[in-house]
């Protein structure tokens, strides 16, 4: 098959589109003809390597993969030859208490696909059979590849996690990117308001054109001082933070008393000064958030079959140009997915 693999560590450069051996399907896998796989940055992080994080070389990376099922275990009745799938990223063992109590995402062996094992950047990708789903027949392969990993990552933080409810305002870090995207979707189907940041005031367009209520251009304004002028100096409920180091004192300053500040990632650094005075004086609860659980996922896909989400597609690219497609996610281009067609 052809795949886009790295035997090094580095920048774009060490991408190499090229043959690779076909995967061997386990007993209890499916493997799946890749139609289409969307970029997230835990595939920058791989290919950079340590300290970020370590993969074995050579290395496919993607992590959000739909296609159709070429090879399905032996005895398998839901999953025929040709069925059209999404992959749920996640991968926990299926044994431990946390797996078996839908909390399979806090599973101490769980991985994500792509990451701590070869993904979606190819032609063929061999995945275990709780990770597939039927795509829903309202997406084509590209839009149904945005979907997983961001929108379950987003979901988790602000349902499961923040508890978000109607009334509520949350403050949205990064509206261009992935989680982004999801995250002002999922707040405001739980009819929350919502503020948005960006670098753009193109990209803040369209984060109101997604339904945020009240936008901020980071590169000019003072987020925290907006957020205060929106909520008349209350400040927001939720903060929905992804991006580490050069946000976090702003998101903890911008959180009203008794809020909540969710964390999925730190693209920006991982080392942060917290001032505990505004924690313990405004009663703020900082929760940490990953992934989320394979139940999850199947009541995202289902707020999708009821249009209640939508998925958002920045620029599709053959599979060939996947150092481009990440290029113009490490220049921060971007405003919703990057999808890699085979």
């Amino acid at each position: 098959m052809k795949a886009v693999r790295f035997h090094q560590y580095g920048g774009t450069e060490v991408l190499k589109y090229e043959d690779a051996p076909d995967p061997v399907r386990g007993h209890d896998q499916v493997l799946v003809r890749v139609k289409a796989c969307a970029l997230n940055r835990l595939d920058i992080w791989g290919r950079i390597g340590p300290p970020r994080t370590k993969v074995s070389l050579p290395h496919i990376s993607g992590s959000d993969i739909s296609g159709v099922v070429e090879e399905a275990p032996q005895g398998e009745v839901e999953l025929q030859k040709g069925a059209e799938v999404i992959v749920n990223p996640g991968i926990g063992c299926g044994r431990c208490d946390k797996c078996l109590t839908g909390k399979d995402n806090q599973c101490r062996y769980y991985g994500i696909i792509g990451s701590e094992t070869d993904g979606g950047y190819a032609e063929l990708v061999a995945v275990p059979r709780r990770n597939v789903l039927p795509k829903p027949e309202r997406m084509d392969f590209t839009q149904a590849a945005s979907v997983p990993l961001v929108f379950l990552t987003a979901y988790h933080m602000l349902v499961t996690k923040a508890g978000v409810t109607g009334g509520d305002t949350v403050l949205v870090l990064g509206a261009g990117s992935g989680v982004g995207v999801a995250a002002i979707q999922v707040a405001k189907a739980n009819g929350a308001n919502v503020v948005a940041t960006a670098n753009s005031d193109s990209k803040l367009k369209k984060a109101v054109e997604l339904g945020a209520d009240y936008v901020v251009n980071r590169t000019t304004q003072d987020v925290v001082q907006e957020v205060k002028k929106y909520t008349e100096g209350r400040g927001a409920d939720i903060v929905v933070e992804h991006v580490g180091g050069a946000t976090w004192g702003g998101s903890i300053r911008s959180v009203a008393k008794g809020g909540r500040v969710v964390t999925c990632g730190a693209t920006t650094g991982y080392e942060a000064v917290t001032d505990l005075r505004y924690i313990y004086s405004k009663e703020i609860t900082v929760y940490g958030s990953y992934m989320g659980s394979a139940g999850e996922l199947f009541r995202v896909l289902e707020l999708f079959k009821q249009r209640r989400l939508r998925p958002v597609v920045d620029r599709e690219y053959p599979l060939a140009a996947a150092a481009d497609a990440q290029t113009r996610m490490e220049k921060d281009e971007h405003f919703g997915k990057l999808v890699l067609r085979p």
